[in-house]
């Protein structure tokens, strides 16, 4: 499948959900960058940067990556919870700025205990999360300053804010194989909008 034109992606899903390793195939299957948010966000907590502070710093460098690889003609991949609507609007905004076609890649699993399993069985970054009830090894106490459970993060993280633009939408079962995955996005990717 040949997926043509200059692409702004962001994926999204919650923690465990696959956004990384779909990111890593979709960007050999495109010719694309991904932008790291867990990798970079872990860098600044190294260099020793508050959680609070390298949340902030993280989102500001991420778009400043991804212009930078959009005007060297890159395609983008950002992959990052993107369960914000600031984030979206960020995304889609970059996108229209350089004539590039932006798409949202949501990240689907339904099951806690799936993606609490895929989160125990991944070595974490200091910027991820071990566990549905585990926060990052770099939060203070916990990610949520303790008046949010675990459980009630990730279900609001498995209903993240989406574009307003259906057609650039596009939502995978991450619980079946990456490959699959990967295909279905492909697939949406060379096919006009609908």
């Amino acid at each position: 499948m040949d997926a043509t034109g200059k692409f702004l992606i962001q994926m999204s899903g919650p923690p465990g959900s696959g956004k990384s390793t779909l990111a890593r195939l979709l960007a050999r299957s495109i010719n694309g960058v991904v932008i790291n948010h867990d990798l970079i966000k872990a860098f600044f907590l190294e260099s020793s940067f508050s959680f609070q502070d390298s949340s902030r710093l993280t989102y500001q460098l991420d778009w400043t990556l991804a212009e930078d690889m959009i005007q060297q003609g890159r395609n983008v991949i950002v992959d990052s919870v993107s369960n914000y609507e600031e984030v979206v609007n960020r995304g889609t905004a970059l996108a229209e700025k350089y004539g590039y076609t932006y798409r949202y890649v949501e990240c689907r699993v339904e099951n806690l205990d799936q993606l609490d399993r895929r989160l125990h069985d991944r070595i974490p970054l200091r910027s991820q999360r071990t566990g549905v009830y585990e926060p990052p090894a770099g939060a203070p106490g916990n990610d949520t300053g303790g008046s949010v459970d675990g459980a009630a993060l990730f279900r609001k993280w498995m209903n993240p804010w989406r574009p307003e633009d259906v057609t650039a939408l596009i939502t995978v079962d991450s619980t079946r194989r990456p490959e699959e995955c990967l295909e279905a996005i492909m697939e949406r990717l060379s096919s006009p909008p609908s």
